[in-house]
């Protein structure tokens, strides 16, 4: 149901024509600012204790996402679901080696949502779903 509510909204936002990936848009159609994520995080913090508790923001979900991602599923689909590109110059040699495809990225998506999903409609790049 919340991937539904976000892909209205992307639609109603202009987030597709934009190209920059990013669905949350005030209603003129640029999107969230950094200051407008943390705002949004600080009030939830006062409205749910274990936000303000856990330093709850932004980073923290794709950090906790990610460290999920990676225990369950290894370090190449980790860095594949987070969108890094292959560079052995940044993570060194072992960089080079191990890489994820399609099909792991989207079963740890699937896992990690509950919802299956047909990787006829995913795009190669950083796992996003195509118009096509």
């Amino acid at each position: 149901m919340l991937m539904r509510h976000l892909r209205e909204h992307a639609d109603q936002r202009g987030t597709h024509g934009a190209g920059d990936g990013r669905v949350l848009r005030y209603r003129g159609g640029s999107p969230l600012t950094h200051r407008r994520y943390d705002h949004l995080w600080h009030r939830l913090g006062q409205h749910l204790s274990w936000v303000a508790t856990q330093q709850v923001s932004t980073h923290w979900l794709r950090y906790t996402t990610l460290t999920w991602v990676e225990r369950h599923f290894g370090y190449a689909v980790a860095r594949a679901y987070a969108g890094h590109t292959d560079h052995a110059d940044q993570d060194g040699a072992t960089a080079t080696y191990v890489r994820a495809g399609l099909p792991e990225i989207a079963a740890a998506l699937s896992a990690l949502t509950g919802h299956v999903r047909d990787t006829t409609h995913i795009c190669p790049t950083f796992g996003q779903v195509c118009s096509y």
